[in-house]
């Protein structure tokens, strides 16, 4: 008799501790497809099932065992997302130890004080020149031990007390032990990862998250999104976010679906229609970067290609309300919609599939706040976008839509194991097995983090419907408050302002002051078509402040946002072309603006702007 949804979430909830997760996988389906991931050397897709994956993993096992680390010992894994990350966790996990995920395009520097932080005992990373950057920095490493590199075939002799090791010879020094000799194993208690926040303010914490932590918030996500059998994951998302960690690697596996790794970022549209994923895990960013790009179509298509989609949305937006209980918009042309609207919406919603794969059946947003507008484009357009809500020190998610009840304006409904009240400010404070242990050596911090009677802070402010939706509001610590008492909350004008393909990045600004301004990183194609109708020199920087190109820039700036109360609307503007990145240093490994340094390396022209 074949597996059905039922048999695979009974199984998923049998696991005690994280390993159990494929284990159990592998003895009732070794043959299916686990992973699928680019092999660059052979220029084609490789796959591996479930009984190969636990095999790999159990030679990973064997190797951290011939180390004789101490139980609970760290382990940094600095790797991209593929199955050597896989195993490199899933054999730590196995051992008792406990892995430290870090990103694997952050910077050298933050990388040694992670390692350091930690403690870490063994590094795993792919190149030696990665490793070699992380030494240069200077920095002591006084725990580090072990350096494996999985992509090296020899390595240079050995410096000091830091071992390093070619993969193929570190998994020799496992060969001669037996399964008898491995006897340690992870109880549910255990620390299931040390996951490092992304700092946008400050140093990074580690946040200690258990086996129970990581499992509870798995096996409650089949009561809000349920993976079938068959269902293909394209990961792009770092595994060291806990986001895609939690759903796209262990819920997915655990679920008995294919995970496949996009080759990189830059290959990611090309990935959706070669891969065609069912199911994917994504911040907003993604969603509005295809929304930009569709308007930028319909701008060069003209008037009645505008008029089409726009009819097709409307159409396809009245009944994705009416399927979920949402208040219909009236409209004069709520007539027309029930007889041309569905005629445009089929065309109109394969174009919008097909940027996916054309067989999407759930994507999966959360991180930060989707735009609303995009949030209608894509939902009236039948691809199901479900906006969820959670943090790293919840392991992650809180709260979720669901596919038979999606409200885009909120984040859904509270998980099952998880508790939601607001406290003062109407803060979002949460309670629950799924709740972190604390921060990695930082009691004082762990203590600060927490209510007097137990409930975690979320810094986040928000508001519960009468059916107990969850809505959120901004963040306590960046609503900006202007000089004339208006509170606004950066991220949403931000959001809004991205959705026109000029701004590439936005950073808006206004606390204490009299308006809102902000300063933005402009998309090079788009800058190019403005300047030239502008009569200015797109490769000049003087271009950038010319007063045409910032009355334009505001102009545009003000329709995006035109949704926002007036005094929410921009009125000054710095205009750059150089990126924010990790590696510049103004965008934390989840993409998210590092607002400290922005406003440091800026403050020239926020004085500027505000001169006036």
């Amino acid at each position: 008799m074949s597996e059905t949804t039922a048999d695979r979430i009974a199984l998923l909830r049998k696991a005690k501790t994280l390993p159990d997760l494929i284990a159990n996988r592998a003895k009732t389906a070794p043959d299916d497809e686990a992973l699928r991931q680019y092999d660059r050397s052979k220029g084609e897709w490789v796959s591996t099932t479930f009984g190969e994956l636990q095999e790999r993993i159990l030679e990973w096992h064997k190797a951290y065992a011939a180390l004789k680390l101490e139980r609970g010992s760290r382990v940094g894994i600095l790797l991209p997302n593929g199955i050597d990350a896989v195993c490199a966790d899933q054999g730590a996990l196995a051992n008792a130890l406990v892995p430290v995920p870090m990103h694997a395009i952050d910077t050298a520097g933050a990388s040694a004080f992670i390692l350091i932080d930690s403690q870490a005992s063994v590094l795993v990373t792919n190149k030696l020149s990665r490793w070699q950057a992380i030494a240069d920095t200077g920095i002591i490493l006084p725990d580090l031990r072990h350096v494996i590199l999985t992509e090296e075939t020899s390595v240079p002799a050995p410096e000091g007390e830091i071992e390093l090791h070619t993969l193929s010879d570190w998994l020799k020094m496992g060969e001669p032990l037996t399964e008898a000799d491995l006897t340690e194993k992870p109880e549910p208690d255990d620390l299931g990862a040390i996951v490092y926040t992304s700092g946008t303010t400050g140093k990074p914490k580690g946040v200690m998250l258990t086996h129970r932590n990581f499992l509870t918030n798995v096996c409650d996500t089949p009561d809000c999104l349920t993976p079938i059998g068959g269902d293909i994951f394209l990961s792009f998302l770092p595994l060291s976010h806990t986001f895609e960690r939690t759903l796209g690697y262990y819920l997915a596996l655990g679920m008995g679906c294919t995970v496949v790794y996009n080759r990189s970022i830059m290959l990611l549209a090309e990935d959706f229609k070669t891969v065609r994923p069912t199911v994917i895990i994504s911040v907003p960013r993604i969603y509005e970067r295809v929304y930009a790009k569709l308007n930028d179509a319909l701008e060069k298509k003209g008037g009645a290609a505008k008029k089409i989609f726009s009819w097709a949305v409307e159409a396809g937006w009245r009944r994705f309300c009416k399927r979920n209980k949402l208040p219909v918009d009236k409209s004069n042309r709520s007539f027309g919609n029930m007889i041309a609207g569905p005629l445009f919406e089929k065309k109109v919603s394969q174009t919008l599939m097909d940027q996916f794969g054309g067989r999407l059946r759930a994507a999966i947003s959360g991180g930060a706040a989707i735009n609303p507008k995009v949030a209608k484009v894509f939902c009236g357009l039948g691809m199901p976008v479900i906006q969820g809500y959670g943090m790293t020190e919840t392991s992650p998610v809180i709260a979720g839509n669901r596919l038979d009840d999606n409200q885009p304006q909120t984040v859904g409904l509270p998980f099952t194991h998880v508790e939601v009240r607001l406290g003062e400010d109407n803060e979002i404070q949460v309670r629950g097995p799924s709740v972190m242990k604390g921060y990695w050596k930082r009691p004082k911090a762990t203590a600060e983090a927490f209510t007097e009677d137990g409930w975690l802070h979320t810094g986040d402010v928000g508001s519960l419907s009468e059916d107990g939706h969850l809505s959120i509001r901004g963040r306590i610590k960046e609503i900006i408050v202007t000089s004339t008492g208006e509170k606004v909350p950066p991220a949403d004008i931000e959001s809004a302002l991205e959705t026109d393909p000029l701004f590439a990045q936005t950073f808006v600004l206004g606390e204490n002051k009299p308006y809102i301004s902000f300063i933005t990183v402009l998309n090079p194609t788009e800058w190019k078509k403005l300047a030239a109708s502008l009569s200015l020199d797109p490769e000049s920087p003087e271009s950038l402040s010319a007063p045409a190109a910032r009355q334009a820039v505001i102009k545009r700036a003000k329709e995006a946002t035109k949704d926002f109360p007036r005094y929410a609307l921009p009125r000054a503007v710095t205009l750059v072309t150089e990126p924010w990145t990790i590696e510049n240093g103004l965008l934390t490994p989840t993409l998210k603006l590092k607002r400290g340094p922005l406003r440091n390396k800026f403050a020239d022209e926020i004085q500027q702007m505000y001169k006036a």
